[in-house]
Formats: C-alpha cells, structure tokens, sequence
C-alpha cells in the first residue's frame, strides 16, 4: 500500500515538472524554428519568458520574415516588443517595403511604429495614394457672393517623414486654407466657376505638403456650389446697425432736450417763488415808509394810479387794435 502511495506521488511530482518544463521550454515553437531554418537556442526562448515576453510573438515573426529573406535578429524584435511596439505588425511592414522595392530598414520601421503610427498602412500607401475628401469649405469672392468647394487630395506616404511628421488634419487644413485664398482674390466668383482648375494649380503651387508625412500627387475640385450674397448681408445688416446708432443718439437727444426742458420749468417756479415772495413784501414796505413820514398819503394814491394806468396799458396791448365799425349808407350821405 505504501509503495502505491510513493508511486502515485511520484508520479504526481513527475507530471508537475513536465507541465513547469514545457511552460518555460516550449518545445513546439522550437522546433517550427529548427524546421523553418531559422536559429533560436532553447535558453533563448527560456530567457523570453524570464524576461516576461511570449516567444510566439518573437518567433513566429521572425520564421516570417526569415521566409521573406529579411535580415533580422531576435534581439531586435525582442527589444522592439519591451519597448512596447507592436512586432508582427513591424515584421509585415518590412516585407511589404522588400517586395515593393521600397528601402525601409528595421530601426526606422520600429521608430515609426514606437511613434505611434502604422507602418503597415504607411507602406501600403506609399503603394496606393490615398484619397483625402475634405470638407464643404465656404470662400467669399471680391464681388460679396460666397462659393462653397469640396475638394480631393490625393497623397501618398513620405516614409521618411513619418516620424515627426504632421499627419492628414494638416493636410484638410492647409488646402481649405489655400482655396479661401484663391477665391478670396477673385474679382468675380464667375471666374472660379468658369475654371475651378484654377484653384488646384493655385493651391498645388504653394508646397502644401511641406513638413507633413505625406505627399500630394494631385488636388482635384470635386463640387463648387453658389451660396449667399455675403456682401448684400453685410451691407444690410451695416444699414441696420447705422438706423439703430441714428435712433440711439435721437433718444439721447430728445431726453436731453426734456431734462433741458425740466430744467427751465423747475428755474421759472423758483424765479415766480421769488417774485411772490418780493410782492409779499411791498405792503410790509409801503407800511414802514408810512409809518416813518418817508411816504405821504397823496404819493401813495399817485402810486396807485400810475400802477392802474399801467395795468390797463397792458390790457389794451393784450387785446390788440380795435376794429372800426362798418359806416352805413346813411352815414355816408
């Protein structure tokens, strides 16, 4: 009984450390790459999974582009995947490159990919242009009429200014920039709609790929439509905001002209106080002259005849000239 135990256990112990060996041995992957001609020690592949790297993501990878008759070691794609690119993709890009004649070597292709772009895709398009369909862009003639152009870009892949090289945003921005330009000095928007091509050869002239990763081929206009008449609007809405400036400065005027007007209403009441309360005054003073002998009664009575002879001088000049009777016939004879 006890030796079925240990036999059992032993067993047990044996199959354990089959299972660990072939986890950090893998035995499969070391013989597609004995079969495919290609190099890989077995404390290689034991050193990739120390170092925490699948060796099916170096080897493989590396039997393709063995296969493909590329130079490339297992160190490089061991250092390109720590470093945390992507290698299959890197191993595709370089085959790519070779088959289309394209000179592109590992460490470019790796600062590419580590970079942030597809290199993949980069390649591919230095093969095929890519077309680039750019948005509606509105422009405004001299004459005030505004065109609305969509355009075309056909660019291909500058390999060589991949890395740090601006990307298809840049491309849109600059080529919108050039056809607001062009039809911006136009005198006449008929102009652009008579030769549109007018715009692509404007544009295509001005280096518009300078500094950017790709390279343009061709700019085609696509689509030119007729908008609005943006110097009639800007001159109605002028017209508009000049009425409203008139109005305004009216307004200010007229409240002016009754604060004025409020002003002269409030002096005369004060001035009329001032004389009723002078007149209030004169009885006080014809009393105290009285009173002292300064003033006798006759002179008193003269005063208030010539204040009555005054007052009907006023009346009769108030009324105006009498108008004379009609004469009769009798009184005529």
């Amino acid at each position: 009984m006890v030796t079925l135990i240990s036999s059992a256990v032993m067993l047990f112990v044996f199959f354990i450390a089959l299972a660990v060996f072939l986890h950090f041995v893998p035995l499969g992957l070391w013989i597609s790459a004995i079969a495919a001609g290609v190099h890989v020690g077995i404390f290689t592949l034991i050193g990739m999974r120390l170092r925490r790297v699948p060796p099916a993501q170096i080897v493989l990878p590396l039997i393709k582009a063995n296969k493909a008759g590329l130079d490339i070691s297992v160190n490089q794609l061991e250092a390109h995947y720590l470093a945390g690119g992507n290698v299959d993709r890197v191993v595709d890009a370089l085959i790519a490159a070779h088959r289309a004649q394209i000179p592109l070597s590992f460490e470019r292709s790796a600062a590419i990919d580590l970079a942030g772009r597809n290199v993949l895709e980069a390649v591919q398009m230095s093969v095929n242009p890519k077309v680039i369909e750019t948005p509606i862009v509105s422009a405004v003639a001299k004459n005030g009429i505004e065109l609305k152009v969509k355009a075309r870009v056909t660019v291909r892949a500058n390999i060589d200014r991949l890395v740090g090289g601006a990307g298809e945003a840049t491309i849109i921005a600059r080529v919108g920039e050039g056809i607001v330009t062009t039809v911006g000095s136009a005198e006449d928007h008929k102009q652009v709609l008579e030769n549109p091509d007018h715009i692509s050869r404007t544009v295509l002239t001005k280096g518009l790929d300078a500094g950017t990763a790709f390279e343009i081929l061709s700019i085609d206009i696509a689509d030119v439509d007729v908008g609005r008449n943006i110097g009639a609007e800007l001159q109605t809405d002028q017209a508009e905001a000049d009425k409203r400036i008139a109005q305004a400065k009216a307004e200010e005027r007229r409240a002016m002209a009754v604060a004025k007007e409020q002003e002269m209403r409030a002096y005369t009441q004060e001035m009329q106080a001032k004389v009723v309360e002078a007149q209030a005054e004169v009885p006080k003073a014809l009393s105290i002259a009285l009173k002292e002998g300064r003033m006798g009664v006759m002179d008193y009575y003269n005063m208030n005849n010539i204040l009555a002879d005054t007052q009907m001088r006023e009346t009769i000049a108030k009324a105006g000239p009498a108008v004379p009777a009609a004469k009769t016939d009798e009184t005529k004879k």
